[in-house]
């Protein structure tokens, strides 16, 4: 029981880093979402955004290995997760790269939801 929560942390961790190859460039960036980045702007944005996902893979990492940071983890993975969910369904619309990034999120929301639970219904002991 007491891995479970490190262990949903590690997988949307690694979820999460898959957008760092993003800071390569534009054509990174045009194989990972299936849309041209020919707009300077669009493209520092999408590469700023990588960063943004290597950093919260990093404190998703980090926060694995520290129980005392699993609610922090838990909460900021699941803000991530639910906010880009949420905007797929809102805007609608978005190609087939972006389904698969719907998809892969859709099972990384079931984890940190398991992982959530854990964390709340474990003693405190464990």
């Amino acid at each position: 029981m007491k891995f479970i929560v490190p262990a949903v942390l590690l997988l949307v961790a690694a979820i999460h880093v898959l957008p760092l190859v993003g800071v390569l460039g534009a054509s990174k960036l045009s194989s990972l979402y299936g849309i041209e980045v020919q707009e300077p702007n669009l493209e520092i944005l999408l590469r700023h955004r990588a960063v943004l996902f290597g950093l919260l893979a990093a404190l998703l990492t980090y926060c694995a290995f520290q129980p005392q940071l699993h609610r922090l983890g838990l909460v900021a993975a699941f803000v991530s997760v639910a906010t880009f969910l949420a905007f797929a369904q809102i805007v609608g619309g978005y190609n087939s790269l972006l389904a698969t990034v719907v998809r892969v999120d859709i099972i990384a929301l079931v984890l940190l939801i398991i992982g959530g639970a854990v964390h709340v219904l474990r003693p405190s002991a464990a």
